[in-house]
């Protein structure tokens, strides 16, 4: 049965008082105005109604005040009890300045079996939460109660629950409904004890492991002193790797081996093999990389300042840059580790900037740079490393690299790849495979460190001479950058720009004691040298300083020293190179071929000549099988077509000698065919091939000119030897565009389809007297 009072009311600040709780509370001037009003007009009782985040509640609870007075600090409090729920109601007037209001009471809920069910199990856990807490007192206070809707309220107590949760508990009058919420509430508490208590037991075993281990450490160091050993038995391994910022697997391992060095006896040599185990990984950069320059046209600037030309060459670095640019500004990481970027191969004849490239490359990317040279490499550990079970056992280069890098996105340059060896070793190129593949190195694994270890930050730039002898395998992960050599007038200015400042700070000269003149340079690059780079041309730029240095010293009121082309012999003596090809092609027989060797491109001299004997062909110079089967091709071809050729044909039925000079040096390919046929007809016609013609190309049994490789650096040969006149398959005109445009005007380039039409305008006009018949005879 519901009654109505009319109280004042007792304000609770974030707090909540359920019936049957005593409770101090502290008086502020609004609770001291209620206290008095209830002592004073309404016979020592109030509501306590709870006040969260300033909001009154719509549910008190009826108070008797038990006592009032002040605490040990001097603030006023007053005891109060709670006796039953009530509903607040609308405010009244009353005595006094408290606030009075008229309140329902709320009687809780019937009892039912269902009830006493929730009740006997919340008893069960709460006794189990007191059991753990060591409350024995509260216990058999629990235990005596019988009253289901007293024992709910009994969680006002509860330190595990806040203020919400109380006042869910006094806003429900159903008592099962409150057995409820308590029954899951207090499984939660127990859940979180539970795990509480395993962590903090957790913590504990490894405080008393850890403080174990420190005294046991401490004692065999104090041990290790009295025998006089030496060493640190891994103290000094544990600090450094306890510092370093090593990845998870990495630090396991490290420690593992730690506990191992720990426990090795000082006279063991495993224990020096574990220092120097752990002296290598700690010293790798596991987690250091430095930023990249993401400004494309910063980069650009510097592969300019430090390279001339190679237009083509740049294009791709800045195309490679600015990818990885956008990538990292988008923020597209590498899934699995996996890098963005292809292994960039360059690859071109000696002296024409590649190693340097690789340094520019790291400059325009602000990143470290480090050269792994593998010329003549045959070992597979120098690549991946020794194991540990050897005695003397190292990390592979690449690893060495990265330690001397100290950053993990270095750019590693693997000079001269294509002198990679192999013999019972092991092949070194099969061990590239995974260190240049993109898919692969982000978990690669060193021999010596059995670690794994993310190389998907490295730029790799390799650099050949060739490709012939690079597995196919190691081609397939690389991408290519072709470095075809200069022109005399990017020599020139390659001379003027970076050499010859270079070479005159060696030799402690400036332009006030020495001038070079343009005349100078260009007979330089033209008749003292002939090479694709600039190698040759800046030793003999040297040479020129080095002797004009002396001329200063012995006089030097001859400063400035002026250079002209005509005061060459006297610095570097006659002209090495002459144009020949006017001399050699004035015979019958031999006409002027176009090839790429590792040194570039080059002309190359076709010899035929009629010799006594059984009819047949003999080849010499040192040719591959390749190239002997051309020069039967050849023969072939000119003997089926003698009369379309206008040719004789007793003269190839004689014993014929095909030689090609510089006999030193291997030679093979399919290109020189067209140049054995020309060689053939002129030999067979009595008619001198021009000298200002070079020729490439495959040739078939049926005259067809088939496309051949290294169109670019054969013009640049060409250009180089003089040469004016050029005949190219015509199925290799798409190559014309890589060629120089400087280099087309001054050539005149024949596209051919025929073999038959390449002759009949490369052969000079007959003369008079001359014919094949003469010839012959």
């Amino acid at each position: 049965m519901t009654e109505v009072l009319r109280l004042p009311v007792l304000p609770l600040v974030d707090d909540v008082l359920l019936p049957g709780m005593v409770l101090p509370v502290s008086l502020d001037a609004e609770a001291q105005a209620a206290v008095d009003a209830a002592q004073s007009s309404a016979g020592s009782r109030l509501l306590a109604v709870p006040r969260l985040d300033g909001v009154y509640s719509a549910f008190g609870v009826v108070a008797t005040l038990q006592q009032v007075g002040r605490l040990p600090s001097g603030d006023p409090a007053a005891i109060v009890r709670a006796t039953g729920r009530v509903r607040i109601g609308t405010g009244i007037p009353g005595a006094g300045a408290a606030l009075w209001v008229e309140a329902t009471t709320v009687a809780d809920s019937p009892t039912t079996s269902r009830t006493a069910e929730l009740a006997t199990e919340y008893k069960k856990l709460v006794i189990s939460v007191l059991q753990s807490r060591g409350n024995w007192q509260t216990i058999d206070s629990v235990q005596r109660m019988t009253n289901p809707g007293a024992l709910a309220d009994l969680a006002g107590y509860a330190p595990y629950l806040d203020a919400r949760q109380k006042l869910e508990l006094l806003e429900t009058a159903d008592i099962d409904i409150r057995l409820e919420r308590l029954v899951e509430w207090v499984r939660a508490q127990i859940a979180d004890m539970q795990v509480s208590e395993k962590i903090q037991n957790d913590v504990r075993e490894g405080l008393e492991k850890s403080q174990r281990e420190f005294l046991l450490r401490q004692q065999l160091a104090a041990i290790r002193k009295e025998l006089g050993a030496d060493g640190d038995g891994g103290s000094d391994h544990r600090a450094r790797a306890e510092a370093a910022d090593l990845p998870e697997k990495v630090r396991e391992a490290v420690f593992r081996e730690i506990d191992r060095l720990e426990a090795t006896s000082e006279q063991s040599p495993e224990g020096a093999w574990i220092r120097t185990w752990l002296d290598t990984v700690l010293e790798l950069p596991w987690n250091v990389r430095t930023p990249d320059n993401d400004d494309v046209r910063t980069a650009r600037a510097v592969l300019d300042a430090d390279h001339y030309g190679l237009g083509d060459v740049k294009d791709r670095m800045i195309e490679h840059l600015a990818v990885r640019a956008r990538r990292a500004q988008r923020g597209l990481q590498a899934v699995g580790g996996r890098g963005s970027g292809a292994v960039l191969a360059l690859v071109g004849p000696p002296g024409v900037g590649k190693t340097s490239l690789g340094e520019s490359v790291a400059r325009a990317l602000g990143r470290k740079f480090v050269r792994v040279s593998l010329g003549g490499v045959r070992d597979e550990a120098e690549i991946r490393g020794h194991r540990r079970t050897y005695v003397g056992a190292l990390p592979g280069r690449i690893v060495r690299a990265v330690r001397e890098a100290g950053s993990m996105n270095p750019v590693v340059l693997l000079d001269e790849i294509d002198k990679v060896g192999s013999d019972y070793r092991g092949d070194p190129a099969a061990a590239l495979l995974e260190v240049l593949d993109p898919e692969q190195n982000h978990t690669f694994r060193d021999h010596y460190l059995d670690l794994d270890l993310d190389l998907s930050d490295v730029l790799f730039l390799a650099t050949a001479n060739v490709v012939d002898t690079i597995p196919q395998a190691l081609l397939d992960r690389m991408e290519f950058v072709q470095l075809d050599g200069y022109t005399e007038d990017e020599k020139v200015a390659i001379a003027r720009g970076h050499l010859l400042p270079r070479e005159m700070e060696r030799a402690a000269l400036s332009t006030g004691d020495v001038l070079i003149q343009d005349d100078a340079l260009h007979a330089v690059a033209a008749e003292h040298t002939r090479e694709a780079g600039v190698r040759q041309l800046d030793r003999a730029l040297a040479r020129i300083l080095r002797k004009a240095a002396a001329t200063l010293a012995t006089d030097p009121s001859v400063a400035p020293l002026q250079v002209t082309a005509a005061d060459l012999r006297s610095y570097l003596g006659r002209a090495r190179f002459t144009p020949d090809t006017a001399e050699r092609t004035a015979v019958p027989g031999v006409a002027t071929g176009l090839a790429v060797t590792g040194t570039g491109g080059d002309v190359l001299f076709i010899e035929v000549t009629a010799v006594d004997g059984e009819p047949g062909l003999i080849v010499t110079g040192q040719l591959g099988d390749v190239m002997k089967e051309s020069a039967q091709i050849a023969l072939s071809y000119v003997r089926g077509h003698t009369e379309q050729l206008g040719v004789d044909a007793a003269v190839l039925n004689q014993r014929l000698h095909l030689h090609v000079p510089a006999g030193a040096v291997p030679k093979d390919g399919p290109s020189a065919g067209v140049t054995m046929v020309t060689a053939l007809a002129s030999l067979a016609s009595g008619r001198a091939v021009r000298a200002d013609v070079g020729m490439t190309g495959e040739v078939t049994l049926s005259g067809r000119v088939l496309p051949i490789g290294g169109v670019k650096q054969k013009l640049l040969a060409a250009d180089r030897a003089g040469l004016t006149t050029v005949f190219l398959p015509a199925r290799n005109e798409a190559d014309l565009d890589d060629v120089p445009a400087e280099v087309r005007a001054r050539l005149t380039i024949h596209l051919v389809g025929d073999v038959a039409g390449l002759v009949s305008a490369a052969l000079a006009p007959a003369t008079d007297g001359s014919s094949a018949v003469g010839v012959a005879a």
